[in-house]
C-alpha cells in the first residue's frame, strides 16, 4: 500500500543567493508586523540574519551591516537589533566589538547543535551533504542507543515505543508516518537510560524529521520498512542488546539504499535535462 501524498515539505538544498551589497540589506524599508511582540521581534530579526549567515550570504569573516542599517532594514529599534545580535553571539555565529561592529565567526565555532542553528543548517545545506552527515550521526548513535534501550527500558518507556510503532503502522499519509517515525526513534533514545542522550535527541529532532520526510517521499512504499522497525522493537522488548543493535544497523542500511537510489535517479534526470538543453 502506498501513502497518499501529503503537504509535508521534503528537505531541499537551498540555492545560494546572489551576493548582495552589505551596506543596503535587501529588506531595507520593510516594516515589522504591527502585531509582533517586543519579545519575538528581536528573535525574528535574529532568525533572518542567522539564516542568511548559514546560507552563505554573510560568509565567515564578513563584517555585518551596522545597527543603523539593520534598523532601517527591518524597521525596528536599536534595542531589538542589539538583542538579536546578542542572540546570534550566544549561538556562536558572530562576535561583536564596540566601534568595530559584528563579524561572522569561522564555521568551526558555530553551535550547530543549537535548535535554531541546526534548522538554518538543514535549510541551507546541499541535500546530499546533509543526508550523508545525518546518516553518519545516526550510525554512531542509533545501534548503541537501541542496545541500551534493550538493557534499560522501563515498562512505560516500552509502551511509548510500541505506541509510536502502532502509529507508523496506522499512518495513511507521509506526514503521519514521518511524525510517528520521529517519535519511535525518540522513544528509543529516552529508553536508553542515559540522561545526556535525551537533550541531544531534542536538539536533532528537526534534522531527523527532515531526513525522514525525504526518505519517506523517495521510498516506493514506506510500509516495507515496518518489519525493520518491528525487529528493533521486538529485540528491545526481549532485552536482547545484540539483536537490537543488529536490527538498528539493518534499518540504517535500508535508509542508505533509499538515499542511494534517489541520488542515482537525480543524476539520471540531470543528465537527461542536459541532453535536452544541448539538443
Amino acid at each position: 500500500m502506498k501513502f497518499q501524498k501529503s503537504a509535508s515539505p521534503t528537505p531541499k538544498a537551498a540555492q545560494k543567493p546572489a551576493p548582495r551589497p552589505l551596506k543596503a540589506p535587501p529588506n531595507a524599508g520593510r516594516k515589522a508586523p504591527a502585531t509582533t511582540s517586543r519579545g519575538s521581534l528581536h528573535r525574528s530579526v535574529a532568525q533572518d540574519i542567522g539564516a542568511r549567515i548559514l546560507n552563505g550570504e554573510f560568509a565567515p569573516g564578513t563584517l555585518l551591516p551596522n545597527e543603523a542599517e539593520w534598523c532601517k532594514s527591518f524597521g525596528v529599534s536599536r534595542t531589538a537589533v542589539r538583542e538579536a545580535i546578542k542572540m546570534l553571539m550566544g549561538k556562536g555565529l558572530i562576535i561583536s566589538r564596540p566601534r568595530i561592529g559584528s563579524r561572522v565567526l569561522p564555521r568551526a565555532q558555530w553551535n550547530l547543535l543549537d535548535r535554531d542553528v541546526l534548522g538554518w543548517y538543514v535549510a541551507a545545506a546541499k541535500q546530499s551533504h546533509f543526508l550523508a552527515h545525518m546518516q553518519q550521526v545516526r550510525e554512531i548513535l542509533e545501534p548503541e542507543t537501541a542496545a541500551l534501550a534493550a538493557a534499560n527500558h522501563t515498562a512505560e518507556q516500552m509502551q511509548a515505543i510500541e505506541e509510536a510503532y502502532a502509529a507508523m503502522a496506522a499512518a495513511k499519509t507521509l506526514a503521519a508516518w514521518n511524525d510517528a517515525d520521529v517519535k519511535f526513534h525518540f522513544a528509543i533514545l529516552q529508553a536508553a537510560g542515559n540522561e545526556l542522550l535525551v537533550p541531544l535527541g531534542f536538539m536533532i529532532e528537526s534534522a531527523l524529521s527532515n531526513m525522514f520526510a525525504f526518505t519517506a517521499a523517495h521510498n516506493e512504499d514506506m510500509r516495507k520498512a515496518l518489519p525493520l522497525h518491528e525487529a528493533i522493537l521486538t529485540a528491545i522488548k526481549r532485552r536482547s542488546a545484540d539483536a537490537a543493535r543488529k536490527a538498528a544497523r539493518i534499518l540504517l542500511a535500508d535508509t542508505n539504499n533509499v538515499i542511494g537510489r534517489s541520488g542515482k535517479r537525480a543524476a539520471r534526470a540531470a543528465k537527461a535535462n542536459g541532453r535536452k538543453r544541448s539538443a
